[in-house]
């Protein structure tokens, strides 16, 4: 395991499962929540300024949605690799979130560890 944990942004719209997952994170020595926002169109300033190794974007929420706040996030920092994490997205918009320049897309019901698995990957830990 690396020294240094990843840093991630998280960007979800839906309150109780962003603050679920700062928690479980939190529990978690591979994984730092450096930041959270609610939508699409906060995260490119965030990112900016943190400069995350990861951002775990959801797909759909109000504003940007996953592909156009992934395109901005990049813009803002192209050394920032994007997980989409959507509870269903149909496969137009994994096609679309990919295109933007995410690295994976998962589901939100999927196991944890795998979850913290995909972030690792993400950054090349």
């Amino acid at each position: 395991m690396s020294a240094h944990p990843v840093r991630v942004v998280l960007v979800e719209d839906n309150d109780t499962f962003r603050q679920t997952l700062e928690l479980l994170f939190g529990l978690r020595d591979e994984i730092e929540v450096v930041g959270s926002v609610a939508t699409g169109d906060k995260a490119p300033p965030i990112v900016a300024d943190l400069k995350p190794d990861v951002v775990l974007m959801d797909y759909r929420m109000p504003g940007l949605n996953g592909a156009e706040a992934t395109r901005a996030v990049l813009e803002a920092s192209p050394e920032t690799n994007v997980v989409c994490l959507s509870a269903s997205v149909t496969r137009q918009e994994i096609n679309d979130v990919l295109a933007a320049g995410a690295v994976a897309c998962v589901t939100k019901d999927q196991d944890f560890d795998r979850l913290v698995a995909t972030i690792r990957a993400a950054a090349g830990r």
